[in-house]
């Protein structure tokens, strides 16, 4: 329908008939800012978590609220989770076509006796952005570079890590039709990029930088301008921006650090015997992180990792070396996720019941740098919860508070620097050194490790060491 009235304005000027008024409608064409379609757009939640407990009584009981020019739209309710990772919600809405930019609102609530709003990171009661359809890009309480991550906002970015203010975290997108669906609007392929807004671009490499239009479109880079993107780390993590293109399916951020971590595991042994690690010690491993704006991913099967490992009843260091070449390297060289992800092994036993090590060189346990892999005894955990001075902790917590241990290594966090890691002679009351290093209150600490499900960020007094100010992501790459 539009091509159509483009044509026959184009007509009217050819022919110069009703010259006026064919000016006021080409004028009025010119400011449609997509002559292809009618515009709609669509805001999607993707998930949301509760950073910290929500409800005294229950789960969360969370719905969302999401206004699209002055138009509310409210979700079903999610009953008793604290973690939705499908959602299912999303909402559309029809545009004014000329008009540069839609006003969108978000709200998070908790549904009880009396609803309560919840915190995603503005001291309003809601989150407010400009989407341009220009330019398929959002401005506001959520943008490019933020240290939240574009399409994901955090209710600790008002400073509240340790307060009790409902601090949650919810992701989404925002994007509008388009006649190619190639989610790349019609107004910025024409005059900007200058590609065809019928054809879809979407892995056009126009620049030959070896990163795909779609990709530096969306993160601000200009797609006809080469970059070195290899050599691009905006956000310094350690994962370069061709890294980030490659790791897009985590919804990784190259402007908002993120963690990769690869894990394997033993098949069940024929005693019943399992090396699994369980589902909400994956969500206890992510908060501590997620607080402070570094987004962790564990790839447990999603993209090529979890991986069974044959199952043997104990694993020595030499069997380490080889499960880490064959299922993780994959005895490639130079396999692209060893600069990427780091490594994770359950087994049912091992020695010192579970350690940090690098597979790349001999000796490999222990706190070297390029340490990126660490074990962890299923066994140990088992045993663990049988204990009666952990009777008040789970299996998941077990395995949660082992995995965040050995990462700190991973991190540079080493035995003696500080002299609160990893000391066996401070892990027990009648050790003298016990007292001297009470104040670290980190899990690196023994005395710690599963009972507080963080590091330390230095504020307990003397002998106290902020672990969160160290934490060197690079340090699992150091040669």
């Amino acid at each position: 329908m539009k091509i159509a009235v483009i044509i026959f304005v184009q007509m009217l000027l050819l022919s110069g008939a009703g010259l006026i008024d064919a000016l006021s409608l080409e004028k009025t064409i010119v400011e449609d800012f997509d002559p292809l379609v009618d515009i709609n757009i669509t805001v999607e939640i993707l998930t949301i978590r509760a950073l910290y407990e929500i409800d005294d009584l229950s789960e969360a009981d969370f719905f969302a609220k999401v206004c699209i020019n002055d138009q509310k739209f409210t979700s079903e309710i999610w009953h008793n989770t604290k973690y939705i990772y499908d959602p299912r919600f999303l909402v559309t809405l029809d545009v004014p076509d000329d008009q540069e930019f839609v006003t969108v609102k978000i709200e998070l609530w908790n549904s009880n006796d009396e609803d309560a709003i919840c915190d995603i990171g503005n001291e309003d009661d809601y989150i407010e952005l400009q989407y341009s359809i220009k330019t398929g890009r959002w401005t506001g309480d959520d943008q490019l570079g933020d240290p939240s991550g574009y399409g994901r906002l955090c209710g600790c970015d008002d400073g509240s890590i340790y307060g009790d203010e409902r601090d949650c975290e919810i992701w989404f997108n925002i994007y509008q039709n388009d006649f190619d669906n190639d989610e790349i609007p019609y107004w910025i392929e024409v005059n900007e990029y200058g590609t065809d807004p019928e054809i879809d671009n979407t892995n056009d490499d126009t620049d030959k930088d070896g990163i795909p239009l779609k990709w530096e479109h969306t993160w601000g880079y200009n797609p006809i301008e080469a970059d070195d993107h290899k050599n691009i780390d905006p956000d310094e993590d350690s994962i370069n921006n061709y890294e980030e293109y490659l790791t897009s399916a985590f919804f990784s951020d190259p402007f908002r650090q993120d963690i990769f971590l690869e894990v394997d595991w033993m098949e069940e042994g024929p005693n019943g015997e399992k090396s699994v690690i369980p589902e909400k010690a994956k969500d206890c491993l992510k908060n501590p992180f997620h607080r402070r704006n570094i987004v962790f991913h564990l790839d447990t099967g999603e993209e090529n990792g979890s991986e069974l490992i044959s199952f043997e009843d104990k694993t020595n260091q030499t069997t380490l070396l080889e499960i880490y070449n064959d299922y993780f390297t994959h005895n490639i060289e130079n396999n692209w996720r060893r600069g990427v992800f780091h490594y994770a092994i359950i087994v049912n036993l091992c020695d010192m019941k579970g350690y940090a090590f690098s597979g790349d060189t001999a000796p490999y346990w222990g706190y070297i740098p390029g340490t990126n892999g660490f074990v962890i005894s299923s066994s140990q955990m088992e045993k663990n919860t049988k204990k009666i001075i952990y009777e008040d902790k789970t299996l998941e917590n077990f395995y949660g508070s082992a995995m965040m241990h050995e990462m700190g290594h991973n991190f540079g966090i080493r035995f003696g620097e500080p002299i609160g890691c990893d000391n066996w002679f401070a892990k027990y009351p009648w050790q003298i050194s016990f007292w001297l290093i009470r104040n670290y209150r980190s899990i690196m600490n023994y005395q710690y490790t599963y009972r507080i499900f963080d590091y330390s960020d230095g504020s307990h007094g003397w002998n106290d060491y902020n672990d969160w100010e160290n934490i060197d992501l690079k340090y699992f790459e150091q040669p």
